[in-house]
């Protein structure tokens, strides 16, 4: 019996010729990474256990994006904890504002994550690297810590679930937010637990690699401990010129084991939205269009790229956000904002009467940049809409992807993009 990606990469980084899934290992990992949030934790932690040096002072990334630029007094302390230990270590990647991104926007466009590399966080959406093809997910800030110091941590071998999906085209303004949307619409927020959500099939050359870190990003939202894409021209095309370093690929067995195999016609798939308040309420843009919104928030991690831009621009040029809503759009790079400008997109986005922010994660996490009031409603191209995400417990967040979000900032309530163009 062969093996699937997520085996292979973590048997190679077990040093073993085959793993099972089930199977605890201890595995080298190629990169750790936290932000103003969980790194103070995670350093904390890290001076206790006595070792004066991380493991590789260029695989330890620090990324001050939650609560920046710094919201107050407490997020100030936070953050600094960051800078000072960075100082401290003489770590290579450290991302101060005006240089950071939000993460999981960043680290991939910098070259930093890498097909074939086990990856590890302290965030959930870390699982968002699989795009490219490698073992990317969440941990705690303890071991978070224990891997800064010794360059290693240990994992349950997954099992794997197979989504194959087909298909020659797309509906109009469906992405690859709109698919994952509907996978998880179909599987629930526990339908791949503790699973490697392992996409395939002739539908992958419909869908960038944008659209596959999005997709990946989403994975930890079925419950999942990782989503991975296969290493195709696209991907390769991608890292090649970004990479900071070698690189190996691998690909999944021709009779490797899957718990499940899903097929999925995306030609089938219509523009999405999630209502309230988990992921998998996902329903056709049609069915609940015209429910009168508050707030846009288009950016994240989920789909803060220049792709997501491009989208929400084409829609908004030439309109106007309707009066009394608030529409925010938070590019999720320097790079990406910096492209959006040359590209005319900001113009776009001011014009039609759009806020534009400086990179940072905000509204997604109730942080700051977008709070909701008691009984507010938001469509947000962000990866989660529990109660109380994004402000009060009595709001609501719709989730959608970025041409849902234009069109819907531009009538007023939720609404499919051929309403307004």
């Amino acid at each position: 019996m062969g093996m699937t990606m997520t085996e292979k990469i973590l048997a190679f980084h077990a040093g073993k010729g085959k793993v099972e899934p089930g199977e605890l290992v201890s595995c080298k990992v190629d990169a750790v990474l936290a932000n103003d949030i969980t790194g103070p934790v995670a350093i904390s932690e890290f001076k206790k256990i006595g070792v004066e040096a991380v493991f590789d002072r260029e695989r330890v990334y620090l990324i001050p994006d939650h609560f920046t630029p710094n919201k107050d007094i407490k997020s100030a302390e936070q953050a600094k904890i960051l800078r000072d230990f960075a100082r401290e270590q003489n770590l290579t990647y450290y991302f101060e504002v005006g240089k950071m991104g939000i993460e999981h926007v960043l680290l991939p466009e910098e070259g930093l994550v890498l097909p074939g590399e086990v990856i590890i966080g302290a965030d959930s959406h870390t699982c968002t690297y699989g795009g490219l093809g490698a073992f990317a997910t969440g941990v705690g800030s303890t071991d978070l810590a224990a891997a800064m110091a010794l360059g290693e941590t240990w994992f349950k071998v997954p099992e794997s679930i197979k989504f194959y999906l087909y298909g020659e085209k797309l509906l109009p303004y469906v992405s690859a937010k709109d698919i994952i949307l509907y996978i998880i619409g179909q599987i629930g927020v526990d339908g791949a637990l503790y699973k490697a959500m392992e996409f395939a099939g002739s539908a992958l050359k419909l869908i960038s690699v944008e659209g596959r870190l999005t997709m990946a990003n989403m994975a930890i939202e079925a419950g999942a401990k990782n989503g991975i894409f296969p290493v195709d021209e696209l991907t390769l095309e991608y890292v090649k010129s970004r990479a900071k370093r070698e690189f190996q690929a691998f690909a999944s067995d021709p009779d490797a084991r899957y718990e499940a195999v899903y097929e999925i016609n995306v030609e089938e798939i219509e523009p999405q939205v999630a209502l309230p308040h988990l992921p998998e309420n996902a329903v056709p843009v049609k069915e609940v269009s015209g429910k009168d919104i508050d707030q846009v928030v288009i950016g994240s991690c989920t789909n803060g790229r220049i792709e997501d831009l491009r989208v929400a621009a084409a829609i908004l040029k030439g309109k106007k956000v309707k009066d009394y809503v608030r529409c925010i759009i938070i590019p999720g790079s320097q790079k990406v904002y910096r492209q959006a400008l040359r590209e005319g997109l900001i113009d776009i986005f001011l014009e039609a009467g759009a806020a534009v922010s400086t990179p940072t994660c905000g509204p997604c996490l109730g942080g700051h940049m977008g709070i909701l009031a008691k009984g507010e409603k938001a469509v947000a191209t962000t990866n989660r809409n529990f109660v109380g995400r994004m402000g009060h417990v009595e709001s609501e967040v719709y989730l959608a992807g970025p041409a849902v979000a234009a069109a819907s900032a531009v009538v007023g309530r939720i609404a499919h993009p051929e309403e307004v163009l």
